[in-house]
């Protein structure tokens, strides 16, 4: 019998209020994203009419329809491939990389951090809440779903430990409501030497310590400040800033808005996560009425049947939810009454799964074929360098667990490839090109109980792949904006 049960009704009103705290947070903190100057605010500036169309909650749909289309059990290919059937258009930051590196070939989690400088972002934090919403109850299965959501664009960055953190945070709060305890459940799931860590325990510091709201931002901004608005660590100071220092739903989220830089993220995220803490009840009418309950998609999510409004978008989350968690999780279920165990943060706090996840490669892709996931560790760059020995491996896993496999590489003609010595978990193998083609593939062969699986990897030539300065957006329309390859002006 599973130790941690909630019940049906309290979960549906958790999540209808998850994604209505999203929706206000984000249209709360929209007209003012970017300026890192502190405000104000005490409501809505401007008055809203509606909501405001935010990638943070359209990419969240897409991984809905993911799981909707795919199953419960998605790999991270299947994240890529509907990025690329859904968020082409984005040109921002991480996003433009992460779509020009899969238009390359590249695979993830590689796709996410080659010639990528914004992988330290707020890209992927913002995109924990479905997985808390489908795995309640189940902080480690929640963190280790962000992992293959977040590697898709910020893969070994601080993007990535900022997702998990506030999946399994929020996927706690369905049964915890104190901060303090939320927050280390959340940080249990990251390393502790992250950035972002220190600056939440730096936040969480400055409360405990009485230092005022304006204390609190500005040591904030002295010592984890960055150029770049959107970058994590501090952001996610801020969100937690707006948590701790605001005194109701209202004041919270004006709190973290006030804070500046990326104002529609860290609204957002702290209008969900107080939305799961406590119920619809515990959002305001006033907070409610001027955005109503229609989705706006962005002009950038395309080819989309999307939920038209929050009350759809919450009954396709719990019919999803239900089903994950039946299958999945291993200490929570949906039932028709809640049930809490008396060592509820033992369970919460076990991050198995949450650290199976982190040890993945970065600098690797991964097909899965059946239910294994077949690793292919560049250990560098994917760049093929003619007449250069470059040294790669090979790795096998089924549900995060390591599978033993007999692996043999198939190089294009005139390639070498000689064994070396296993290292790292790794068949490894020693590579060498005497000359490059328009295909740089290499396929594996891994031989394992059940059979052969096969896949197959991509190197790319040193002149497709120039590089970028730091800070640089990928080409853009310049009338719709839009990633230039993406063009929108047509629609």
């Amino acid at each position: 019998m599973r130790p941690i049960q909630l019940d049906e009704a309290t979960y549906r009103d958790k999540v209808y209020a998850c994604w209505m705290g999203k929706n206000i947070g984000g249209t709360l903190g929209m007209p003012w994203e970017l300026d890192k100057n502190a405000h104000d605010f005490t409501f809505y500036n401007p008055m809203p009419d509606e909501a405001e169309p935010n990638d943070d909650l359209d990419f969240q749909l897409v991984w809905l329809k993911m799981l909707q289309e795919r199953g419960i059990y998605p790999s991270v290919g299947d994240f890529a491939d509907y990025w690329q059937k859904h968020l082409g258009p984005y040109p921002w930051d991480e996003y433009g990389y992460c779509q020009r590196n899969l238009d390359l070939g590249l695979r993830p989690p590689i796709s996410g951090c080659f010639q990528n400088c914004f992988i330290d972002n707020m890209g992927a934090p913002i995109r924990s809440e479905i997985w808390a919403c489908v795995a309640p109850g189940d902080p480690g299965l929640a963190a280790s779903l962000a992992w293959q959501d977040a590697v898709l664009d910020h893969a070994g960055g601080e993007g990535v430990y900022g997702e998990m953190f506030w999946a399994a945070l929020q996927s706690a709060a369905f049964f915890i409501s104190d901060p303090s305890t939320l927050i280390q459940i959340g940080l249990s799931m990251i390393p502790v030497h992250s950035r972002i860590a220190h600056a939440i325990n730096h936040a969480v510091w400055c409360h405990a310590n009485d230092l005022k709201w304006a204390e609190a931002r500005q040591q904030t901004v002295d010592w984890f400040g960055h150029t770049h608005p959107c970058h994590a660590p501090q952001n996610h100071a801020f969100t937690i800033i707006g948590w701790l220092y605001g005194d109701d739903f209202g004041d919270q989220l004006c709190a973290a808005v006030n804070c500046g830089y990326d104002t529609d993220c860290t609204g957002a995220t702290l209008g969900a996560t107080l939305g799961i803490v406590g119920g619809s009840s515990s959002i305001p009418e006033k907070w409610r009425e001027p955005i109503g309950e229609d989705i706006i998609l962005h002009k950038f999510t395309h080819n989309l049947d999307a939920p038209e409004t929050i009350s759809e978008l919450t009954d396709q989350t719990v019919a999803v939810g239900k089903e994950l968690v039946a299958a999945r999780s291993a200490v929570a279920q949906i039932g028709p009454e809640t049930a809490i165990p008396e060592d509820l943060l033992s369970v919460f706090s076990d991050n198995t799964q949450a650290l199976a996840a982190l040890q993945q490669d970065s600098q690797s892709a991964i097909e899965r074929v059946g239910d294994y996931d077949i690793a292919f560790h560049y250990g560098s760059e994917p760049i093929m360098h003619t007449g250069t020995e470059h040294t790669v491996g090979v790795s096998v896993r089924r549900n995060l667990k390591p599978v033993e496999a007999q692996v043999e590489l198939e190089v294009p003609r005139g390639w070498t490839v000689q064994p070396a010595e296993d290292a790292f978990g790794q068949k490894r193998f020693t590579i060498r090109a005497n000359h490059l083609s328009d295909d740089n593939y290499v396929n594996v062969t891994a031989k394992v109980p059940k059979g052969k699986l096969n896949a197959q990897y991509l190197f790319l030539p040193p002149e497709e792949v120039a590089g970028y300065p730091c800070g640089v957006l990928v080409d853009r329309c310049p009338n719709c904006g839009a990633r230039i390859e993406y063009c929108i002006c047509s629609r």
